[in-house]
């Protein structure tokens, strides 16, 4: 009963709050429009009364905007400090708390997992792509070799043949 009671009364300051700053809000927006209708159709006389009366709605919209924000901000500490300052409300917080934190923590841990293990898989696919290159390049140069020798001591072995039989004849 005594969290309901509590919900309640946050729910209730909330509410309040917001139609307090929204009817703040309106009560500017219609000294402004009105300020400037009054302006736009004023003869000189009107129009030093409508400026005075602008400036002075000016003023009273920045003196309304001074006093809504710290009252707002005050609500809100309220509303944030009154569920911990009650046994049963600051348990519950804690433990929602804990849970969000613990929550995070692991989407955290899943995320650099990922990472981690999509980096080492594009290390190990990288490492067998350059081995590949490389053992076809060794190939290639190790066949490259053994033609050009053989060619070399087939070209030798007709030389000596051809000087053998002119030497022999």
């Amino acid at each position: 009963m005594a969290a309901n009671a509590s919900s309640t009364t946050k729910s209730t300051a909330r509410t309040t709050a917001k139609k307090t700053t929204r009817k703040a809000a309106q009560t500017r927006t219609k000294a402004r429009t009105k300020a400037r209708a009054q302006t736009r159709t004023a003869t000189p006389k009107q129009a030093n009364r409508n400026v005075t009366e602008s400036a002075v709605a000016y003023v009273r919209q920045t003196a309304e905007l001074a006093v809504d924000v710290p009252v707002g901000a005050a609500l809100t500490v309220a509303e944030t400090v009154r569920p911990l300052t009650e046994p049963a409300s600051r348990e519950r917080e804690i433990k929602r708390m804990r849970t969000q934190v613990t929550r995070e923590i692991n989407k955290l841990e899943r995320r650099g997992g990922q990472a981690r293990r999509k980096a080492t898989t594009r290390a190990r696919g990288t490492r067998n792509r350059l081995e590949r290159e490389l053992k076809q390049r060794r190939n290639s140069v190790e066949r490259t070799v053994q033609q050009n020798r053989t060619k070399a001591e087939k070209a030798v072995k007709d030389a000596q043949s051809a000087v053998t039989a002119r030497v022999g004849s």
